[in-house]
């Protein structure tokens, strides 16, 4: 009886494990000229996979957090952890959400593999600027300066955008 137990709860984490292994990352790989595209031409999608705040440990994120970039707008959905020096008016609008329609948009290429790009809102002032490390397999750093709480950090990836 106990070997039936041990060997069905070995059964179980295996299953667990392949199904996490195959569903973790169903996104399509890009390659350096897609990146090189996407930045410069001001369409991508930003997806937040870790978290670190200012103040505090590094955390991994459950569900999905992004930012979408277009040439007309921004589409920001982040989570915030850290201390904020004034407490906003809407108490459901938690985090870093909002839309701009006009910001900056600044590309600096470090160099062949990677590019620092820099947004400022210009009709959101709660976030002074938006400044993406993006590197040419897709890997991208996000620092969020804001107006009344602690600057943030996020690490993810690029993604295309679908339409």
């Amino acid at each position: 009886m106990g070997k039936i137990i041990s060997f069905s709860f070995f059964a179980l984490l295996i299953s667990i494990l392949l199904f996490s292994c195959s569903s973790s990352k169903n996104a399509v790989k890009l390659n350096s000229d897609d990146i090189r595209n996407m930045v410069d031409s001001s369409r991508f999608v930003f997806v937040a996979e870790r978290v670190s705040p200012l103040r505090g440990r590094t955390r991994y994120l459950t569900s999905r957090y992004d930012v979408v970039v277009k040439k007309d707008s921004i589409t920001c959905f982040l989570p915030f952890f850290g201390r904020a020096f004034e407490a906003p008016v809407d108490p459901s609008k938690g985090g870093i959400q909002f839309t701009s329609t006009r910001f900056s948009y600044n590309v600096s290429p470090k160099n062949n593999n990677q590019w620092q790009v820099t947004i400022r809102p210009n009709d959101y002032s709660d976030v002074q600027e938006l400044f993406f490390n993006i590197f040419d397999n897709g890997t991208t750093t996000l620092n969020v300066v804001n107006t009344h709480r602690d600057p943030i950090s996020f690490s993810g990836h690029m993604e295309k955008i679908n339409e």
